[in-house]
């Protein structure tokens, strides 16, 4: 089975809520097809935003519903998913439900928050996911988020999965160096958002999430082109950037993308955007 993704840029998108809060499953989607037309062909949904905690197995699966009934997307379009709960059985059945749609390219692996499994139990929570897809499954380890950093032992151990073809690593970058990949090619490792990038790239990183990208999302893409091309500058719309987002970076974002698009990105969901 073919577990490659062909696209080393993705934008990570905000679910769009209304006023109520609730998920506002077309507003989302249009942001993606405006993204689509922008020429850009990978985005992630229910992932790094952070929003996906907020939200419930149900919600997740009536988005998911929505995207498979779009019949809009390019050929080559890639949309992976962001599958993480402190549930297991939750993200079990979640990725039960990603793996019979037609839409979804990819699974994103996210940790269990709060609940600080060790690394015996992480490994548990891995593999019982993995059991249950046939998608292409990236792992993410991001510490300062979840509260757990999966140790690399752990991590070559679950590198061993056919199905794992990558990892968005969001801790100590110095960590690659330590990933036993040489019987896994392709393997993806993913760069966090625009932070450090260039030092990344030049420790190995070699594909991106963005959440910059929804702004300006062929910009960021030239711009991690030339970093792997072996470039060093910065990006030319950093500053800018760090000021739309400074504060509140998901509620500012919404309000950018709602600003930009006249699609209607509603508010975090409280307790951000609470000023």
């Amino acid at each position: 089975m073919d577990f490659e993704l062909k696209h080393n840029y993705h934008i990570a998108v905000p679910t769009a809520f209304d006023e109520k809060e609730e998920v506002n499953s077309s507003a989302t989607i249009e942001h993606i097809l405006y993204l689509q037309e922008q020429g850009i062909h990978s985005v992630l949904m229910c992932g790094t935003t952070g929003e996906q905690h907020s939200m419930t197995l149900q919600e997740k699966m009536s988005l998911l519903e929505a995207v498979e009934k779009e019949n809009r997307w390019h050929r080559d379009f890639e949309i992976l998913f962001g599958v993480a709960s402190i549930r297991q059985k939750e993200a079990v059945e979640l990725t039960k439900y990603i793996n019979d749609l037609q839409t979804v390219s990819g699974i994103l692996l996210g940790f269990p928050p709060y609940v600080l499994p060790n690394q015996a139990e992480l490994k548990g929570y891995i593999e019982s996911i993995l059991q249950v897809t046939e998608k292409p499954v990236i792992l993410y380890n991001n510490p300062r988020r979840i509260g757990v950093d999966a140790d690399a032992e752990l991590l070559n151990e679950v590198f061993r999965h056919s199905n794992v073809i990558g990892i968005k690593e969001a801790g100590d970058p110095q960590k690659i160096l330590q990933f036993d990949v040489s019987q896994k090619q392709p393997f993806y490792i993913y760069a966090g958002g625009e932070a450090d990038l260039a030092e990344k790239v030049a420790l190995g990183y070699h594909r991106l999430s963005s959440v910059g990208g929804n702004l300006y999302p062929n910009e960021i893409k030239e711009w991690f082109d030339r970093l792997l091309a072996g470039a060093t500058e910065e990006f030319e719309f950093a500053k800018g950037l760090a000021e739309k987002l400074a504060d509140s970076p998901i509620d500012r974002l919404k309000m950018e993308i709602t600003k930009k698009e006249q699609i209607d990105m509603g508010r975090a969901r409280q307790p951000l955007g609470n000023q």
